[in-house]
């Protein structure tokens, strides 16, 4: 009776024990997670942490996802998860300043109202016209609104980004200063106006979706200071800048700027703009910055241009030559080259370049280097001279020699940068110095963010756009994604370093890459046997057939013979043979995937179990051994 009362008490300790453990673990360790994920998907990075601990007024995030969506389709079931996960994180570590609504918008409910209203999309699910919902609408005290219409989960990789992308607009939402200097005529030339082409004079569509986008400034090609209020520069083939204008962007950049440089061997849209004047193209349409290049450690040739078979446009061929048109190399579309695993460029499909130059690192550079467009291996160099005045694309085509593998036409930069200055160079002659020119930085202080693209023509209309008429309006309809590039690469430099550190991860939803290696083996294996004996099935049956209709007899309609029916039962023998191997060969094409299952489920069913019972077994053993020391 003794040993019972001991048992029961036992018991009842362990289950008291038990109890307060969960106690326990519910109001401490509530909030206390481990991410075992091979990519971490669900950690956040140091970027967005900073953003959230930088948010200085409350945030509303509406979660809006249809259950009947991720019944339907469990894909979405398991991304859905996903979101509300991370969402939840940024909820948690923002001590309140992030509030998290979650809703099922039902149909025709207020909730799918005010989801329409926020401007989220509904998919319809069945042909009654039911819709679902899987997006994010998010608000701030201002009333400034920001949404993702819809989670694609072609964009699962930019989940964190696209979501702190968001939760940063709002806490910041004024609208990012952008400071331009160009030389080319980016918001429009009044001279083509004067000329009474209004189309060829008016702003380049790319110009016009930056000032969409962002505040833009124009910022002189002679300036002696940038702004304090610019947050991004973009110097977009600005040639010939003096000293004083190249100190500028060299102190910008010291300040902790962000830059954005395009440079050009030659642009072919100055080039294809005559002088009002003489009627001649400029003499000089290459830009370089050799004095920051040369100390920032970037090696850039301007009298380099890069061309590519791959992707080159088809033009019309020279006068009097036989071929009607012919791939000009110079200008080509860029597929392959496109980074998808940044966040700027990954939805790109297609960036159009004319005669580009290249960029890389000079040897000894310690700056971290991302291409985000390169080139095909069919790449080489085009001599400049064939490409002035007026070039032959044919002579260029048979000139033209890939070689030097692939060549990187725009890069992001990372790293600690010094100046290209040992001091402030006089202004130029006949000039002031301005009352604020701010004091001389010998390096940046935190690693610098900047962008160099080696050609500025993708700026240009004819190689991205349609420029069209509609009622009156112009209106421009695109080819080529060069104005989301340039945009794109600017708001990720607008949004701060926190935003350009954001990468992409894996997707939730993790392929069986040792079945699907193993598929692989198996078809390689089989899959010619199997095609051997399908052919040999089709040979067998067309003889049968022919043999059954009397095919190839002098008289089709005569009666079958003896001899004739014995081969009929010998061929459909044979086929139903041939049949039984093709289903083994096909039975062993997943012989190895079914093992594997197999060695799961017992596992799983049987192992497991089984661990546990001789874990107690032992244990019973031991405990018993022991009591039957102590009574000893």
């Amino acid at each position: 009776m003794r040993r019972l009362w001991s048992s029961v008490l036992g018991v009842v300790a362990i289950a008291a024990i038990l109890v307060g453990i969960n106690l326990f673990a519910d109001t401490r360790l509530a909030n206390v997670q481990a991410d075992l994920t091979q990519q971490h998907l669900y950690s956040l990075s140091a970027g967005t942490r900073s953003i959230i601990a930088g948010l200085k007024e409350p945030i509303t995030l509406r979660f809006y996802y249809s259950r009947a969506l991720g019944s339907r389709i469990p894909a979405y079931g398991a991304y859905a998860d996903r979101v509300g996960e991370m969402l939840r994180q940024y909820a948690r570590i923002s001590h309140g300043k992030i509030k998290l609504e979650v809703y099922d918008p039902e149909p025709f409910s207020d909730t799918e109202d005010r989801a329409l209203a926020y401007g989220l999309q509904g998919v319809p699910m069945d042909q009654g016209g039911t819709q679902v919902y899987f997006g994010l609408a998010g608000s701030n005290l201002l009333d400034d609104e920001r949404s993702i219409a819809f989670f694609q989960p072609e964009r699962e990789r930019f989940l964190e980004y696209d979501l702190t992308k968001l939760v940063f607009e709002l806490s910041n939402p004024t609208r990012p200063v952008v400071g331009v200097m160009s030389s080319l005529p980016l918001d429009g030339d009044p001279r083509a106006m004067m000329m009474r082409n209004p189309q060829a004079g008016g702003p380049w569509a790319s110009a016009m979706q930056l000032r969409q986008a962002f505040t833009v400034k124009t910022v002189p090609v002679d300036a002696q200071v940038i702004d304090k209020d610019v947050q991004v520069l973009l110097v977009a083939h600005a040639q010939k800048l003096s000293d004083s204008t190249l100190y500028a962007i060299d102190q910008f950049v010291m300040r902790g700027g962000r830059l954005m440089v395009m440079v050009d061997p030659l642009s072919e849209a100055q080039q294809l703009t005559p002088d009002p004047q003489t009627g001649a193209p400029p003499a000089d349409t290459s830009s370089d910055l050799a004095k920051l290049f040369d100390a920032w450690g970037i090696q850039y040739d301007p009298k380099l241009v890069v061309g590519d078979l791959t992707g080159a446009w088809r033009v019309r061929a020279a006068p009097g030559d036989r071929v009607q048109a012919v791939d000009f190399v110079a200008w080509y579309n860029i597929h392959d080259g496109i980074n998808h695993s940044d966040p700027a460029t990954a939805d790109l499909q297609q960036v159009t370049v004319a005669a580009p130059g290249a960029i890389a690192l000079k040897p000894g550079s310690k700056l971290a280097f991302t291409p985000l467009l390169t080139t095909s291996d069919k790449a080489g160099p085009v001599p400049l001279a064939s490409l002035t005045d007026y070039p032959d694309p044919g002579k260029i085509l048979g000139a033209f020699k890939p070689e030097g593998g692939k060549r990187v036409i725009a890069a992001r930069l990372h790293g600690i940068l010094h100046s290209a200055f040992t001091e402030p160079p006089e202004p130029p002659k006949g000039a002031k110095r301005p009352a604020d020119f701010p004091a001389y930085i010998a390096q940046t202080a935190k690693p610098a963010n900047l962008v160099v693209v080696a050609d500025s023509d993708i700026l240009a209309d004819r190689f991205w756009v349609r420029m069209g008429d509609f009622f009156g309006q112009p209106q421009a309809t695109p080819f080529s994604d060069n104005g989301p590039f340039v945009t794109n690469l600017v708001g990720t430099l607008a949004g701060g370093d926190a935003l350009i550190g954001l990468r992409s991860r894996g997707p939730s939803l993790r392929p069986f890459e040792r079945v699907d290696a193993m598929q692989r083996d198996a078809e390689a294996r089989f899959r010619q046997t199997e095609q051997a004996l399908q052919a040999h099935l089709d040979a067998t049956q067309k003889k049968l057939t022919e043999l059954r209709t009397g095919r190839g007899e002098a008289n089709a309609a005569a009666v079958i013979t003896e001899q004739q029916r014995t081969a009929i039962d010998d061929l459909r023998r044979d086929a139903v043979a041939t049949r039984g191997k093709l289903r083994a060969v096909q039975l062993d094409l997943r012989r190895d995937i079914s093992a594997l299952e197999t060695r799961l489920r017992l596992f799983n069913i049987v192992l497991v179990p089984a661990l546990l019972t001789i874990l107690a077994i032992v244990l019973g053993f031991i405990r018993r051994s022991r009591r039957a020391r102590a009574r000893g």
